[in-house]
């Protein structure tokens, strides 16, 4: 990225999403933390829209997802601790980090 030009900013940004579990740049910024917190859990929340009549985020609330997280063996995949982690990082309890990220994505398949 660094020969392509890319602001070192945005290779932190990217290289911090994988803190702690394939590198030990710590996400400081709230765009890196939101990141870095968001994508485990979006897979969470994509594998749950998936078990769904609807095959979609547009009807599911937060109380739907956290019975699927408390699940271990669901989307056994997608780490809870990163998402706890990341949720801490932000200063957000579970809740919020779930409710706000199933905010995007339900807008961002309302855009579809």
């Amino acid at each position: 990225m660094q020969q392509k030009g890319v602001d070192d900013r945005l290779i932190h940004a990217v290289v911090s999403h994988g803190y702690l579990l394939t590198v030990d740049v710590k996400p400081e910024h709230e765009m890196e933390k939101v990141l870095y917190a968001a994508d485990e859990l979006t897979g969470l929340i994509g594998a749950a829209a998936l078990m769904r009549p609807s095959k979609s985020v547009r009807d599911m609330e937060v109380k739907s997802v956290k019975k699927k997280y408390k699940d271990k063996k669901f989307a056994a995949g997608c780490s809870r601790e990163v998402i706890e982690r990341g949720a801490a990082m932000l200063g957000w309890d579970l809740d919020t980090l779930i409710s706000r990220t199933l905010e995007a994505m339900q807008s961002g398949e309302a855009a579809e």
